[in-house]
């Protein structure tokens, strides 16, 4: 049992990492496609939306498949079609064609997004530990394989539709190969099924989201909308606020994105010990310190300080908000992570262009402190984490199973 959820753990990670290095592929040859489609930055923009558009729905689809057929079953499915069709925006020859390769790309890329993180958390209970932010780590990593990935296929002189084809054909194959290592569906629990004649209605019941659901769906948005602010804005904050030099002003995001990745690799150890919510609500502060000091600071130095700790107080808070809303309700963790999910990456898809409307009535770096409101409404709302935390170690003090509970 023990090496079965070893392999498991493994194999989440590595779905995880193909989930990173598609999005991160996609990204990498962003600008070779827009040259070749003969399209403007403003018409990419768009498209980028509909990019979006796609991966929430497919987090909604994903996410109640997931919980009538099992993360067993979609996320392998979610893993193939989603390296399948990440061919498709480099195989586009006009505008029309790439709107839809990317609303295709973005849907399937949506259902394994889901699928992946409602088995982590079914890997997360078995486990009886935090081990979500380490899953999540591996996404960062796999954006970092991509950018290397791609850097090769250019100095190889590919063109965008073989080296996108490439690597799907590679996703391919490892979402198969790691198929094998998932664990088994978890069968309904008791309290939908003991008694004949009431169970269907409490299941029925059950499928509507509680509010606590949609409490920590609202702090996913803020949190990845502080997220998705950063990717887009840190580096333009360097180079027009404090006239950095460009080749300065690019190592801003990456000060963000290495710190977020060393905290996600740390923050599962954190958790363990001082539980989910110190994670949620320091964090959210340390972040809502970072972005104030990059507000304020008139000195290069400082804002690649307040950068990175941003990153590190932001890296722990989904990884926690996903974990929980999956411990809501067991037999609809699916759908209430999609929820949280996609709430969260509308967030992240609305951070940068609310920063941008906001510079149209105050200065970039002051247009920040909207993030610092939210990374501290984020640390007050912290304790919607208590209940659903305690409730689980109670439940897993009383039950003396195994660790593998899922086997049929």
């Amino acid at each position: 049992m023990e090496r079965s959820l070893r392999s498991a753990r493994v194999a989440n990670f590595v779905y995880f990492a193909l989930c990173g290095s598609l999005i991160g592929t996609w990204v990498v040859h962003i600008p070779a496609i827009e040259e070749r489609v003969g399209i403007s930055h403003a018409t990419l923009g768009s498209l980028l939306v509909l990019l979006g558009l796609g991966s929430f729905a497919g987090m909604q689809v994903a996410g109640r498949l997931t919980d009538r057929l099992g993360a067993r079953v979609v996320l392998p499915i979610g893993g193939v079609l989603s390296s399948a069709t990440l061919v498709l925006p480099g195989l586009s020859p006009d505008l029309w064609t790439l709107a839809g390769a990317l609303l295709v790309f973005g849907f399937f890329n949506g259902c394994l997004d889901v699928s992946m993180n409602a088995h982590a958390v079914h890997v997360e209970k078995a486990y009886d530990r935090p081990i979500m932010s380490a899953f999540h780590a591996m996404f960062s990593v796999g954006g970092v394989i991509a950018a290397l990935v791609g850097a090769g296929i250019a100095s190889a002189g590919m063109s965008p539709s073989v080296g996108m084809a490439t690597v799907g054909a590679a996703g391919i194959v490892t979402a198969l190969v790691s198929a094998r290592a998932l664990l088994p569906t978890a069968p309904p629990p008791p309290a939908a099924t003991t008694a004949a004649d009431g169970g269907q209605a409490r299941a029925g019941k059950r499928r509507k989201p509680p509010g606590r659901i949609w409490i920590l769906a609202v702090l996913a948005a803020m949190v990845m909308l502080a997220e998705g602010a950063a990717n887009d804005w840190s580096a333009l904050h360097l180079k027009d606020v404090l006239g950095a030099p460009a080749s300065t002003a690019a190592f801003a995001y990456g000060t963000f994105a290495a710190a977020m990745t060393t905290g996600r690799l740390l923050a599962d150890r954190v958790s363990g010990r001082f539980g989910p919510m110190a994670v949620l609500r320091y964090g959210a502060v340390a972040a809502a310190v970072g972005i104030t000091i990059v507000s304020v600071t008139p000195w290069i130095w400082a804002a690649f300080a307040g950068w990175a700790l941003f990153g590190l107080g932001l890296s722990g808070c989904v990884p926690q908000l996903y974990s929980a809303s999956g411990r809501v309700d067991p037999a609809a963790a699916g759908a209430n992570v999609s929820r949280v999910a996609g709430l969260g990456y509308l967030g992240m898809l609305a951070g940068p262009a609310v920063v941008g409307w906001l510079t149209h009535l105050v200065p970039l770096n002051h247009a920040f402190l909207l993030l610092t409101l939210l990374c501290a409404i984020t640390a007050m709302a912290a304790g919607v984490l208590r209940t659903g935390s305690g409730r689980t170690r109670e439940v897993a003090r009383s039950s003396h199973r195994p660790p593998v509970r899922h086997d049929p």
